[in-house]
């Protein structure tokens, strides 16, 4: 696969097994700068393995991970310098303050001083939280812990937004309005978002499709491209005919 200057995040043949298990196997795609990718699939497809590759968090013996065109075996430093992440479950300390959280968080990046405040407050009031910024994280409700969690990610403008199963736990009103913000933030500021689902509701007709299944990808595209190799009439359709031997 050809690295091309719109690419944020390539990947390239990536393989991965946990013992004799497979849990990846040549897995390719790109995500380019302003697109949000849904990554989709049923629980157990791969989903949390590919993210926790593309973090270092695992290593793979084969392919390999470009972000920005930096390899992220080769070049880790810089490769993961460029990526925001929202994990499933929250890495917030619910001891601190939403404000102290974001400090910390902004000088592991070496983000300081009047830098820091500025794009904590940009961030904040972008999510509708900077009113909170005193309220201890564990006097909030999971939707505004997920707000400020994206916050956090995005405080040192990383290229790649990395969200895997965002919503899950939420209420209705909560994923709604994370699933618009992204979306927003896709188009206002051309990060590449790869967000890791297997909840429908959430795709946009203008988001491109990664279905991921036992390892594999089944399909790739944009929604529209789905259908029609599928011959789905929706999305939904689609996945149960990619994915029916889990369903």
């Amino acid at each position: 696969m050809t690295f091309v200057d719109s690419t944020a995040l390539a990947v390239n043949d990536v393989s991965y097994a946990y013992g004799k298990k497979t849990a990846l196997d040549r897995v390719s795609f790109v995500v380019r700068r302003g697109d949000c990718t849904i990554l989709l699939g049923p629980n157990g497809a791969g989903k949390s393995t590919l993210f926790s590759l593309i973090i270092r968090l695992y290593d793979s013996p084969a392919g390999s991970i470009l972000i920005n065109g930096n390899d992220v075996r080769k070049k880790p430093s810089r490769a993961l310098a460029e990526i925001g992440v929202v994990f499933q479950q929250s890495t917030l300390d619910l001891d601190l303050t939403v404000l102290q959280n974001l400090r910390y968080h902004a000088s592991l990046h070496g983000v300081g001083g009047r830098l820091a405040r500025a794009r904590i407050r940009e961030e904040l009031q972008r999510q509708g939280m900077y009113e909170r910024r005193h309220e201890r994280v564990r006097q909030l409700n999971g939707g505004h812990r997920r707000r400020v969690e994206i916050a956090r990610a995005l405080l040192h403008q990383p290229s790649v937004l990395l969200l895997d199963e965002p919503t899950v736990g939420l209420d209705v009103p909560s994923r709604g309005a994370i699933v618009e913000y992204v979306h927003g933030l896709c188009m206002s500021e051309k990060i590449a978002v790869l967000w890791a689902s297997h909840l429908i509701d959430e795709i946009y007709p203008s988001d491109r499709l990664i279905i991921l299944h036992q390892g594999t990808i089944r399909a790739q595209g944009g929604v529209s491209d789905v259908l029609q190799a599928t011959g789905a009439a929706d999305i939904g359709d689609a996945f149960h005919i990619l994915t029916r031997e889990a369903m």
